[in-house]
């Protein structure tokens, strides 16, 4: 069931652990399939490098496991992916890391701005990464916070815990949002560290928006652009 579903999810959990984004067995993934609506997660407590397609675990949207080959439990942190394609129903893929410097900025509850235009495809509506307040894992509480977050932006940082990136394409557009968020968070603290604390100017969502592919370039005739 969802086996092509299953397999991307394997490979972009072992492409997170061998970027440093998820370690010790840390982080999540999920992907939604648009026409049934059920959702591949990863199971709790697995080493990516180990995890294969036939440990990844099958909900349904109201959290009951319709599939586990293995026999794992789901992550513990289900029902906050649940709850994110509740609110965002355009969003097929959910990606929870633990990467350094975001989730640095997560432990003081501190947003980042957008101070490069790079972040422009990262869906920040108002031109920063917002901070999902605080709430214990694995519990509504946390479901309902990032949630809300996510309602903002497709990539937050979860208070004192790690980051969530959100995608309408695919898990593998998402895992690219959380590899940004943690580029985004590096610069932010080098510019700090540089400036002696100062806060770096940032963009506007205004600005952020008003990005177009440039005209002056054309394409050959009858080539679609990608």
């Amino acid at each position: 069931m969802l086996e092509p579903l299953k397999k991307d999810l394997c490979e972009i959990g072992r492409r997170a652990q061998h970027d440093g984004l998820c370690k010790h067995r840390s982080g999540n993934f999920s992907v939604r399939d648009q026409e049934s609506g059920l959702v591949a997660v990863s199971p709790a407590g697995l080493d990516r490098d180990q995890m294969s397609p036939r440990d990844v675990v099958v909900l349904d949207g109201q959290a009951r496991v319709v599939e586990n080959e293995s026999g794992l439990r789901p992550s513990s942190e289900a029902l906050m992916h649940l709850e994110v394609y509740r609110v965002r129903p355009e969003v097929v893929a959910v990606v929870h890391t633990h990467s350094v410097y975001a989730t640095s900025f997560a432990v003081l509850g501190r947003p980042i701005p957008a101070i490069v235009y790079e972040v422009a495809s990262l869906g920040l509506s108002r031109g920063r990464v917002p901070v999902a307040p605080y709430a214990r894992p694995g519990t509504p509480g946390l479901a309902a916070s990032v949630a809300q977050a996510a309602r903002e932006a497709d990539c937050v940082l979860l208070e004192k815990h790690g980051t969530v990136a959100v995608d309408s394409r695919g898990i593998y557009e998402a895992y690219l949002k959380a590899a940004y968020i943690e580029e985004l968070a590096q610069l932010y603290h080098h510019s700090l560290v540089a400036s002696g604390g100062q806060e770096p100017g940032s963009l506007t969502p205004d600005e952020l928006g008003a990005w177009s592919y440039p005209e002056e370039i054309s394409l050959p005739e009858g080539q679609a652009p990608r």
